[in-house]
């Protein structure tokens, strides 16, 4: 029971990590919408949960085998993790972000972000719950 429910919030927890790194990346884009040359950068937001929570191993990423080596922080992504942006239009500056699609893509994951974090806030209250006392409340 305790183990199905330290994953879970496991699970949840590397998927709040991974929105936060998502907005990031949306957040770059939208403020290099004016910059000559620059390409907009995405990340397949299911690869990268399924890399975090070890279901399909990460390419070019070492395994922990010693408990003295260095990880990577949770959500931490490499660049083989992201991907560029596909162009809709040509512009002449040649940038690639597409305001439309980078501020509907920032809107979704903001929602998707703040659903994930009441899901695990409940959870931590559930657990909370269960752990007092008859007497406490």
């Amino acid at each position: 029971m305790l183990n199905r429910l330290t994953q879970s919030m496991d699970f949840q927890a590397q998927a709040l990590s991974l929105r936060a790194e998502r907005q990031r990346l949306l957040a770059s884009n939208i403020a290099n919408a004016d910059t000559p040359g620059y390409v907009a950068r995405e990340m397949d937001f299911a690869q990268a949960l399924r890399q975090a929570t070890g279901a399909v191993p990460v390419p070019g990423q070492m395994n922990v085998t010693q408990a003295g080596h260095i990880q990577p922080p949770a959500g931490a992504l490499s660049e083989s993790g992201l991907r560029y942006a596909l162009n809709s239009q040509t512009s002449l500056d040649s940038n690639t972000v597409d305001m439309d699609r980078e501020r509907a893509s920032f809107a979704e994951n903001s929602v998707k972000y703040e659903a994930t974090l009441r899901f695990l806030n409940s959870q931590i209250k559930n657990v909370l719950d269960a752990m007092k006392s008859a007497n406490q409340g």
